[in-house]
C-alpha cells in the first residue's frame, strides 16, 4: 500500500479546556448525519472513549491558519489520516 497524498503533517495537541465547535461546523455535522438534533456526536467507527479524547484535542490548521478542534479537522474534506499523533492533510483551499 502506497503512502497517502498529503501536503501537511500537523501535530495533534491536547488541552484541558473545554472546547466548543463553531455553529457552522455543528450545522454541517447535523446535515451529514454525524450529529443528532440534541448535539450528540455520532461518528461511525469511533468509540465513546476515543470521542471523549478527541474532544480535548486540537490542531493548528495550515489551511484555516488557526487552532481548531480535532473533530472539526476529522470531518474536513482535507483530512487524510491520523497517524501516531499527527494528521495528514491535503492542504486544499476550503
Amino acid at each position: 500500500m502506497g503512502e497517502l497524498e498529503h501536503k501537511f503533517e500537523v501535530e495533534i495537541q491536547e488541552t484541558e479546556d473545554k472546547q466548543k465547535l463553531p455553529q457552522e461546523v455543528k450545522d454541517e455535522l447535523k446535515a451529514s448525519g454525524m450529529m443528532d438534533d440534541k448535539g450528540k456526536l455520532k461518528l461511525k467507527g469511533v468509540s465513546p472513549k476515543m470521542l471523549k479524547k478527541m474532544k480535548q484535542e486540537y490542531v493548528d490548521c495550515p489551511v484555516l491558519k488557526e487552532n481548531i478542534q480535532f473533530i472539526q479537522c476529522f470531518v474536513c474534506p482535507n483530512f487524510q489520516s491520523r497517524v501516531m499523533g499527527k494528521v495528514l492533510c491535503k492542504g486544499d483551499k476550503l
